[in-house]
């Protein structure tokens, strides 16, 4: 959004995406406030975050800034992203204000991080970071082994806003994915705008491979997935005739940051590692 002057050392901080408080606190430094994602739990923080948001007021939806409460604190820096852009002008009023870049993808996570932590001065922060989540996915290899050598990951999400969506290559849980080297069935190993694409329950062979995981972010999505599974043309998927579906969390896998993807990589262990795999 410009040049922006920020405080040396900033005391008080105020995240306005969820991405961005994760971000924070990662790198060791936790918000006075946040706003998390929308419609989501009456705004309640992430569940992967457990008791890190302790204490962290909450300031609204990620897509609707509450700007009374971040002025009620006073925050000294605000840090967010670019989606929140046209409340920029109101947002500078309260203190310096900067928006990050975020287009959702395989790449977009990773450069929202390293905005964080330029912004804040904890570059040598994020590397040991990202050293831990690359130790973490060698790790994850070698327990795989050539286990799933020949086998596909499939993800979808069910919502009951959005319906069906398979998550493509280019998403937060696809980049995940790729890191270890596991394929994906041949529809999903695509580019989609913002990593993912809806599909009907005609199109339903879209969202098979040999192993399923399906993203559930509530209780209206769980009954969508309830009645999918009532109908015929779910029985004909690979997966399910395998019994190698999996439901997990939706925002946690598309948390878009290390805290989320350290969560994605306890989900595949338990899963990939942990779960006896059908001949």
């Amino acid at each position: 959004m410009g040049e922006t002057c920020i405080p040396k050392n900033p005391k008080r901080i105020a995240t306005i995406s969820r991405f961005t408080l994760a971000n924070a606190l990662v790198l060791g430094i936790k918000p006075i406030g946040s706003t998390s994602v929308a419609n989501v739990s009456q705004y309640k923080f992430d569940t992967y975050l457990k008791n890190n948001t302790e204490g962290i007021k909450q300031l609204g939806s990620q897509n609707e800034p509450n700007l009374e409460k971040i002025l009620l604190l006073k925050p000294d820096l605000i840090l967010g992203w670019k989606l929140t852009q046209t409340i920029y002008p109101l947002l500078s009023q309260i203190a310096p204000t900067v928006l990050g870049e975020w287009q959702g993808g395989d790449t977009s996570w990773r450069e929202h991080f390293d905005f964080v932590a330029e912004t804040l001065g904890k570059q040598e922060v994020a590397q040991k970071a990202w050293s831990q989540y690359y130790q973490r996915i060698e790790q994850l290899k070698i327990s795989l082994r050539n286990r799933y050598k020949d086998k596909t990951i499939s993800v979808i999400s069910i919502f009951d806003v959005w319906g069906i969506q398979i998550s493509t290559k280019n998403s937060f849980i696809g980049s995940i994915i790729n890191d270890i080297g596991l394929q994906r069935p041949q529809a999903q190993n695509v580019i989609a705008l913002y990593g993912r694409k809806n599909i009907s329950e005609e199109n339903l062979e879209e969202a098979d491979g040999d192993i399923l995981f399906i993203q559930i972010l509530n209780n209206r999505g769980r009954n969508i997935f309830d009645e999918l599974q009532k109908k015929p043309l779910w029985r004909t998927l690979k997966a399910v005739q395998q019994g190698q579906v999996y439901t997990v969390d939706a925002l946690t896998w598309s948390g878009g940051n290390l805290l989320a993807a350290n969560a994605v990589l306890d989900d595949l262990y338990k899963y990939l590692i942990n779960t006896p795999l059908t001949p």
